[in-house]
């Protein structure tokens, strides 16, 4: 929790923690409205699946610019830069009248989408190193607060909108007004000129960080499908008419995994990380087994459940990649990181071809698989953690 003090004590590290917050309230008022982009363009899950790849090709498009970006802007004018034109950027699709244009919609989004996530957590690295202080978890517990920002107000006012694309001006207004005002505790940080003479995805990393990039693709895949598909889920399974309800399964998601975040160092300075992963991975099961149940109270829980189990698991990923033999700590963080946010991003897609053969909830069984796998892999990670305890 000291942390999360220092952030809200000090505005040099609330104002980039805020970033964080706002990619995720904007993202959560959009998951909102893909029922109503679904049903106002006559669309089955395979076509919205398919849209949402392309949010995750923009996204991917964006990765070898970002640098380049940062470079000629400097970090704190880029982060700044990224979030409002990825805040204006979610008009488009909700302005989007045929198929093909809610498609260059998404891509363009992707584009902003993965700006402002590189450019704002290398401004809290940059942050970290320069005053000699921790708050990256935190900043990464505000994100899933923006997402309860997001989608838990955005179901409450809903229905006050008439026209979607006015409740998204709102709250686009509101996050780049708000970005605005406190950016400049951040926008003269020019970021360090890093020269890229490592390659992060060297096919060598493979063997020692195999088991930990598993997990990660698999657990940060699953959070990329509840974000996209949680509503529709309580639409279309359990149906839920009221648009207000339909929204509250990612916002239990997101909750619990606020709160996990923020008191999450401590429960894995009692336990360990690689048994926190575990427990987490096992509490994610249960959720997904409520949530299968498709009963309303059942599948509420259940994603509250996810959220808790999965909000300890990335952070604790990165932690032992970072502690990696052999391995640098940023050439194990990249890696990890890297095929996580892969997974991340073409989960969603995914699930939708998935729903498109039988129903979402095989999706959704598909996700309680994954974490099963993820749970069997980190009990595989913790024979070989004690495995070289005892040869060393």
């Amino acid at each position: 929790m000291r942390s999360l003090q220092l952030i809200l004590s000090n505005l040099r590290y609330f104002a980039p923690a805020w970033v964080f917050a706002s990619l995720n309230i904007i993202v959560g008022t959009w998951v909102l409205y893909i029922p109503y982009i679904k049903e106002k363009l006559g669309l089955d899950d395979g076509q919205v699946g398919i849209a949402l790849f392309c949010f995750a090709l923009g996204t991917l498009s964006m990765i070898p610019l970002s640098s380049v970006i940062v470079n000629r802007l400097g970090l704190g004018r880029t982060t700044l830069a990224g979030i409002v034109l990825f805040s204006l950027s979610f008009l488009l699709p909700l302005s989007a009248f045929s198929y093909p244009l809610l498609c260059a919609a998404l891509y363009v989004c992707g584009l902003f989408a993965c700006l402002t996530d590189i450019a704002m957590n290398a401004l809290v690295s940059e942050t970290e190193q320069e005053d000699d202080v921790h708050f990256m978890s935190a900043s990464h517990g505000f994100f899933s607060l923006g997402g309860v920002l997001g989608a838990g107000a955005g179901s409450l006012v809903i229905t006050w909108f008439e026209v979607p694309l006015a409740h998204m001006i709102w709250v686009a207004a509101g996050v780049v007004l708000s970005n605005v005002l406190v950016a400049g505790a951040y926008l003269g940080i020019p970021g360090r000129k890093v020269e890229r003479e490592q390659n992060p995805f060297k096919l060598e990393l493979l063997r020692p960080l195999l088991g930990l990039t598993v997990i990660a693709f698999l657990i940060m895949g699953s959070e990329g499908a509840i974000e996209h598909w949680s509503k529709l889920y309580l639409k279309d399974v359990v149906l839920v008419v009221s648009e207000r309800v339909a929204g509250l399964g990612f916002v239990a998601f997101s909750a619990t995994m606020t709160l996990g975040r923020f008191f999450g160092d401590a429960v894995s300075h009692r336990f360990g990380a690689i048994a926190i992963i575990a427990g987490g991975c096992a509490v994610s099961m249960l959720g997904f087994l409520s949530i299968l149940m498709a009963g309303l109270t059942p599948t509420l829980i259940g994603f509250g459940l996810v959220g808790l189990g999965f909000s300890v698991v990335v952070p604790e990923l990165f932690r032992l990649a970072g502690k990696t033999p052999g391995v640098s700590s940023a050439e194990g963080i990249s890696f990890v990181a890297g095929f996580g946010y892969v997974g991340f991003l073409v989960s969603p897609a995914f699930l939708g071809f998935l729903s498109k053969i039988d129903s979402l909830k095989l999706s959704f069984t598909a996700l309680l698989a994954a974490a099963g796998v993820a749970l069997v892999v980190s009990i595989f990670q913790k024979r070989r953690s004690l495995k070289a305890a005892v040869e060393s």
